[in-house]
């Protein structure tokens, strides 16, 4: 895409990722605990990577470009809530989170006394 509807489109793709990468990381240094911050970081950093990849997608459409970023964004869709699932367990089995700010802690039957 080239002229001016290229520029706009890449103007407004950039602009989206990156005031969503923005967001994540002043959620990461705003909330509270743990989980809040997971949330914070998760969700929007894979939304400003879809954005970001979308504009290369679009300025660069080629199958290979296409393939690269289909398998980028599959990728962090993918691992990014697992990881921040596996975070997030830490955190609650080690008790670094605040068991104030939880509405429902489904895992406290669960919870084994000896655990460090």
């Amino acid at each position: 895409m080239s002229g001016l509807a290229g520029d706009i489109v890449t103007a407004v793709l950039v602009l989206a990722g990156s005031l969503m990468c923005l967001a994540a990381g002043v959620g990461l240094l705003r909330f509270p605990d743990v989980l809040s911050r997971l949330h914070a970081a998760t969700k929007p950093q894979i939304f400003g990577l879809m954005a970001i990849t979308a504009d290369v997608a679009v300025n660069n459409f080629t199958l290979g470009t296409l393939t690269l970023v289909v398998a980028i964004v599959v990728f962090q869709a993918l691992t990014a809530p697992m990881a921040a699932h596996l975070v997030a367990r830490s955190a609650y089995d080690t008790q670094h989170l605040r068991a104030d700010l939880l509405v429902t802690d489904e895992l406290a039957p669960f919870r084994r006394q000896n655990r460090v």
